[in-house]
């Protein structure tokens, strides 16, 4: 990192900076006041008949066991992840070495507990709302079940958008200009944490989606939610385990490292100012989402909940980019000079810092508008890519699923070209020299694209809520046609707002991850120098893409990407097949489920999904941290920078791939259900059914854990640099022999876990008849 303009105590400018983070931190505790407001509104509505709650409780009851017993797993890595981080060196510090790595771990466990929290919150809350949100449509109140939905998932947004801006200015407070080096550890707990929540969580609950959907649907032709289903209950703890605390940790982290990335580099860029204009930014945020949660209100003219939700959220982005170029008016300086930083930082930088600033967080805006407008096309009901997916359910499943594939690799192409519009357009802010001006608008753009960020949560957790409130009023019985058209229609506004903020939060990633590469070199080139190697052409001669070391690292980091994505998949087939069989079990051995004399044995499946989540999670997540390590080891610094730049490009255009064929697929099986091309029942059903299983482990599961996987990529890297350089022939240490043994054991282990992944059996068992003819299972051990 370069030298510390607030640690040196530059006269005037530390007030005024400070008194600029502590205003951005009173900001954050009144969202955080805002949220508990919201709670009680909600918890004050109505909850519905006895037998909702019934179902509402076995349900609240599964997700709180299940998110226990995960803690307790990650608890183990958050541990050793904090010791790890006391070894890796810290460079350019001064004299506080000690206390800058101390503050490193510790806000590594704060982050990990922040996106912990509100993961936790977040589910708590859903599973609650849930039954509320179906107590509304049963009284025929379609605006207020709209509102509680919408309102529970701004709970979620002002916890995100208050504790993140929250954590970052008290780090900004207490460690001034060393903040950027502790935010590291901040910005590393959140995403580790939610990367392993994304992938438990989607595992589970698309091994009970997908399992209740073959056996219940396919095979017993009984609806979705039917309380005659054993893998009911296991699928509604899924939605809040999964698409509730898994993707609010992934927004949060995505948000905190957002912050990170942008501080980190705005102390270079932008001296004093750049240190504390992303948290006055992120304070603009905090106003932005307070005002869009309130105005998210179903009119009567309303087609649907998605008009109001667009029209909340692109006037919020309106008020977000005038409030932010007043902030950035009112705070940063019109001159270079006055930002008192190296002419060689901005020179050749053709606009003011004003006006980069502001520029910068507008194409974030902008960009997070276009990524909303363009995956609405691709996933909304009503719209023609959905339309011509459940069109092709009249001749099976095989177009279903060819037809979803295709759209799903249309729309990733025109989504990363919008992304990479938007990054390119920031990069162009700093002119042709300033490199550093030039990653800081990049980082800026993602906080402008994240001054919606609560809108964006509340959008996510709506999807959820929507979709477990309809499975409980279909369990429960207790509504009529008008209340079920009600909840169906807001199911399906969810599944299009959950695939907007899915690729919301990669376009968040790919900002994030090309600030953070900015941060990796700047961190090589000060590791360099401290080693007298910085002359010998740096960290130019590193990144030669003509070296064939750095062509395989580009390879590789694609290659990770597939193989991680693999990896989820497949998680989810396996324990799908276990549910599969355990449903069938019991339709078979208890055939008064079907009459409603005999109970399904819910805890069964829950239990299955639960064991299955918590054992799966380890391979990806291993592979995430240890790549980097035996990368960055094994092959050199330039090798793991080309490795960052595979996996991001790969990254972006596999995400947006799997989450809008997962969206496609599942709207247009609701179109079906709706009474297109037959309805329910007709083979154009089952076709859109077997079109939806495959698309749920995409969207539900590979697809969102891309988003953390890329970020936890490049702050290893980032943490790891200069030990990297270290021990390499350019550092201040070679020592072969470590920097090899280091690489070995981390490839060992990455090959021991996905071989002991690839080890275990894709199904459970086979049903086959006994010898007496009677049936039975047969389990594999």
């Amino acid at each position: 990192m370069s030298q510390s303009l607030l640690a040196d105590g530059q006269g005037d400018a530390v007030g005024v900076n400070l008194t600029y983070v502590i205003l951005a931190a009173v900001l954050a505790l009144i969202a955080l006041g805002f949220a508990a407001a919201l709670v009680k509104m909600v918890l004050a509505t109505g909850k519905g008949t006895k037998k909702m709650q019934e179902i509402a409780g076995a349900v609240q009851e599964g997700a709180s066991a299940y998110l226990k017993r995960q803690f307790r797993t990650l608890a183990i890595f958050v541990v050793i992840a904090m010791v790890l981080l006391w070894f890796l060196p810290v460079h350019d510090v001064g004299d506080s070495e000690t206390m800058v790595k101390a503050g490193r771990s510790a806000f590594f466990v704060v982050g990990a507990g922040f996106s912990a929290f509100i993961g936790w919150a977040g589910m708590g809350l859903a599973t609650r709302a849930n039954l509320r949100v179906a107590s509304a449509a049963r009284d025929g109140s379609r605006t207020g079940a709209m509102a509680i939905a919408f309102r529970t998932g701004g709970v979620v947004g002002f916890l995100t958008v208050g504790l993140g801006l929250l954590g970052a200015a008290v780090v900004v407070m207490v460690f001034k200009g060393n903040a950027a080096t502790v935010l590291e550890g901040f910005g590393f707990g959140a995403a580790m944490l939610a990367m392993f929540m994304r992938v438990g969580g989607g595992i589970f609950t698309k091994a009970a989606d997908v399992g209740a959907d073959l056996v219940g649907k396919v095979e017993q032709g009984i609806p979705e939610d039917d309380p005659r289903n054993a893998a009911t209950i296991a699928d509604n703890v899924g939605d809040n385990v999964g698409d509730c605390a898994g993707m609010a940790a992934d927004l949060f982290e995505s948000y905190a490292v957002t912050l990170v990335a942008s501080l980190i580099l705005g102390q270079i860029a932008f001296g004093d100012t750049g240190l504390v204009l992303p948290l006055i930014i992120g304070a603009v945020g905090i106003v932005t989402a307070i005002f869009g949660v309130f105005i998210t209100k179903l009119r009567a003219s309303d087609k649907n909940g998605l008009t109001a939700i667009n029209r909340a959220f692109f006037i919020s982005a309106v008020l977000a980019a005038v409030l932010s170029a007043g902030a950035i008016l009112a705070t940063v300086p019109n001159t270079w000079a006055a930002l008192g930083v190296e002419e060689a930082v901005h020179k050749g930088v053709p606009f003011s810092p004003q006006v980069t600033a502001i520029v910068a967080v507008v194409i974030g805006i902008v960009l997070a508008a276009a990524i909303m407008a363009l995956t609405g096309y691709y996933t909304e009901t009503e719209k023609r890519p959905v339309s011509d997916v459940a069109k092709t359910s009249l001749t099976g499943p095989a177009t279903v699923i060819l037809s979803g594939v295709s759209l799903g690799f249309e729309s990733a192409v025109f989504s990363a070209l919008v992304i990479g519009a938007g990054v390119y357009g920031a990069f162009l802010l700093g002119g042709a020299t300033a490199m550093f001006v030039s990653l800081f608008a990049i980082a800026l753009a993602g906080c402008g694209l994240l001054t919606t960020v609560g809108v964006i949560v509340a959008m996510d957790t709506f999807g959820p809520i929507s979709d477990n409130a309809q499975g409980i009023a279909e369990m429960s019985g207790d509504i009529d046609e008008e209340a079920a058209r009600t909840l169906t229609d807001l199911d399906a506004v969810g599944n299009t707002t959950k695939a907007i903020t899915k690729g919301i939060a990669i376009a968040t990633a790919v900002l994030a991850a090309t600030a953070l590469f900015g941060s990796y070199t700047s961190a090589i080139n000060v590791a360099l120098a401290e080693g007298g190697k910085l002359a010998d052409g740096g960290i130019d001669v590193l990144l030669n893409i003509a070296n064939p070391a750095n062509i395989v690292g580009v390879i590789v980091g694609a290659a990770v990407v597939f193989l991680f994505s693999g990896l989820a998949v497949n998680a989810v087939s396996r324990s799908a097949g276990a549910v599969v069989f355990e449903v069938r079990r019991q339709f078979r051995e208890f055939p008064g489920i079907m009459d409603g004399t005999q109970r399904p044995e819910y805890g069964r499946v829950v239990d299955i999904c639960t064991r299955d989540a918590q054992r799966e999670l380890m391979t990806p997540g291993l592979l995430a941290i240890l790549a980097p390590i035996a990368v960055g080891f094994g092959l050199g610094a330039g090798a793991l920078a080309a490795y960052l730049a595979g996996a991001i490009a790969c990254g972006v255009l596999m995400a947006i791939f799997l989450a809008n064929s997962g969206g496609a697929w599942d709207n247009a099986k609701k179109a079906v259900e709706d009474g297109a091309h037959g309805g329910k029942g007709s083979e154009a059903h089952d076709a859109t059914v077997i079109g939806d299983t495959v698309g749920d482990p995409f969207k539900d599961t590979a697809g969102p854990a891309i988003n953390p996987l890329i970020k936890v990529m490049n702050l290893v890297s980032l943490l790891i640099a200069p030990a990297v350089i270290m021990f390499s022939s350019y550092g201040e240490n070679p020592n072969p022999a470590v920097r090899i043994s280091i690489a070995v054991v981390a490839l060992l282990i990455i090959v021991a876990a996905v071989g002991w992944s690839r080890s275990k059996p894709i199904t459970v068992g086979e049903d086959k008849p006994s010898d007496n003819g009677a049936d039975k299972e047969k389990v594999d051990a």
